[in-house]
């Protein structure tokens, strides 16, 4: 029996490569799809369309200067406050300023935010905030709802076709430029036969990293796939290095960890030990409204010590969790606990990653015909610590510039296929399904326990250690992107000698001057530092050896 081929199900435009390719159906990719309208798009989602992605599952809200006595110059500030001295400033001043008008565009488009008796929005503070400016829905249900609204609205413009079930793991190029991507049905993890899709532009909206931790808060798709592809094209990858670990993901042993909204701490929840002691007292003027990062290495270190760590709802909250949190006080009912008259038990978990791929202010990566939106992309607007609420807002301000970028140079964009060879290549690995998943566990807990909360250079070297060696067997190529991926982090905080944002590293725990800069990092840098660094660790331990020998 002949196999289907996807392509065939696309129409003619999209057929001959006359289309622009969107990897990823999470926010960045259905909102950049629905703002290039008229143009033919096709979106490559890995699951059905709506489910799955981080987008989804966001729950604070998304952060605009709308309401009186707030500016998008004060929202600036704190974002460029929180990125510990690396954000680009010009990014941050252009995402808060085009903020409101995103936020119309999602009204426009049937997002139910809050809105109080006036029909105004009811908007929230958060941690790291001069203000209130967070819109949210229903409590925590934000990300939810936006998804809703939008995947609906994606299913009714006739110029977007869907391909669900596949995933791209190899971008395609041709004469030097991003031509097309390699696409395999989900489950197979780029192995077997493989379909190339051609396109006039590619976009990577791909999402994150978090499912390179052993605890994260991303689904499971988030494997930072996207950077490494986009490095194999000779892309350059920004800030790698800063991986935001949310401090208040659920402790409950669930994969991916369901997360404690930061609009709690916002509400006046406090943070709490097994004893009962509020530990961000002593370690920030802020307490619970510390930046994520400073909270997040406490709670580590309270759960480390085997004092555990709690949010205590109990009394800021109480009888108004059911309405006011109606997500988190599900979960927590099937979790057991009930919020109303006890604390959640909480641990870090890897949440965001503010590097990605290198991006202009229209998402233009350094590669020709390739585009970056979202979580994947590394605009500089979220320097080395993201602000709340600032993730589902860059999705959207970044989405419509690529938009509004590619559509100007649509009919300057040459037909793809005609300079692409056979659509169909076989990719092979030398594992079973036994043998992929316990390397795929063994890359997350080495993730883990060597480039996790807090860092050391010995960690860092076993970890590129580890990796490198996965990278050197037979795998299958998503296996491979999850390991080349995870090496630019690991490479990038194991030469950033320095502690900043979310980066702590307990042999150079203050912040240096000569690091006040971003990391630009290429495939070969990448190789380099990993090489070296472990050739010299090995090198060390030899000398070592060889005095015991004496």
């Amino acid at each position: 029996m002949a196999s289907f081929d996807p392509i065939d199900a696309l129409p003619r435009s999209a057929h001959l490569g006359d289309c622009i390719v969107i990897v990823g159906a999470g926010l960045a990719g259905l909102f950049t799809a629905l703002k290039l309208a008229p143009c033919p798009v096709v979106l490559v989602s890995p699951a059905p369309l709506g489910k799955g992605t981080s987008s989804g599952w966001a729950q604070g809200g998304i952060a605009a200067a709308i309401s009186d006595g707030d500016t998008p110059d004060a929202h600036a500030r704190d974002t460029i406050r929180a990125g510990a001295g690396i954000v680009d400033e010009r990014m941050a001043q252009l995402l808060a300023r085009e903020a409101p008008e995103r936020i119309e565009d999602l009204l426009r488009l049937g997002v139910p935010f809050d809105k109080d008796l006036e029909g105004k929005l009811q908007l929230s503070r958060e941690a790291a905030h001069s203000a209130r400016r967070i819109a949210r829905v229903k409590g925590d249900l934000a990300g939810k709802a936006i998804m809703a609204a939008i995947t609906d609205a994606v299913r009714k413009t006739p110029s977007i076709h869907v391909l669900e079930g596949l995933n791209a793991h190899e971008l395609v190029l041709s004469d030097g430029r991003v031509a097309g991507v390699r696409l395999w049905p989900t489950a197979t993890l780029g192995q077997g036969e493989a379909l190339i899709l051609p396109a006039k532009a590619v976009v990577l909206a791909s999402g994150g990293t978090g499912q390179l931790f052993e605890v994260t808060t991303n689904p499971g798709s988030a494997h930072g796939e996207g950077i490494a592809m986009a490095a194999r094209a000779g892309a350059v990858i920004a800030d790698p290095e800063f991986v935001q670990f949310h401090p208040t993901a659920l402790n409950i042993g669930r994969d991916p960890a369901p997360l404690a909204t930061e609009a709690l701490r916002g509400e006046g929840a406090i943070l709490i030990n097994a004893r009962g002691e509020r530990y961000m007292v002593p370690v920030h003027e802020d307490a619970e409204l510390a930046p994520r990062d400073v909270v997040a290495r406490a709670t580590f270190r309270e759960v480390q010590a085997g004092r555990g760590a709690f949010i205590d709802c109990r009394e800021a909250i109480g009888q108004r969790f059911s309405q006011a949190f109606p997500g988190l006080f599900e979960v927590c009912g099937e979790a057991g606990i009930d919020p109303v008259s006890e604390p959640i038990p909480i641990t870090p978990a890897a949440h965001y990653h503010m590097g990605g791929v290198l991006t202009d202010a229209n998402g233009r990566t350094t590669v020709d015909g390739l585009w970056a939106c979202g979580e994947v992309a590394g605009t500089g607007s979220h320097g080395a610590n993201r602000l709340a609420s600032n993730s589902l807002l860059e999705t959207v301000v970044f989405g419509a510039r690529i938009a509004h970028d590619i559509a100007g140079l649509a009919s300057h964009l040459g037909v793809a296929r005609k300079k692409l060879s056979s659509p169909f290549t076989l990719e092979k690995s030398g594992m079973n399904v036994q043998e992929i998943a316990a390397a795929n566990a063994a890359l997350r807990h080495t993730m883990t326990s060597g480039v996790g909360v807090i860092r050391t250079g010995d960690r860092l070297l076993a970890a590129l250690e580890h990796i490198g060696k996965l990278l050197d067997s037979e795998t299958p190529l998503a296996l491979r992107n999850r390991a080349l991926t995870a090496q630019f982090i690991a490479a990038a905080a194991l030469q950033r000698e320095e502690s900043r944002g979310a980066q702590f590293r307990t042999d150079f725990p203050e912040s240096r001057d000569a690091w006040r800069r971003h990391s630009y990092l290429t495939l070969s840098d990448v190789k380099a530092i990993s090489d070296n660094s472990v050739a010299d660790k090995r090198t060390s331990k030899n000398i070592i050896n060889a005095e015991f020998a004496r």
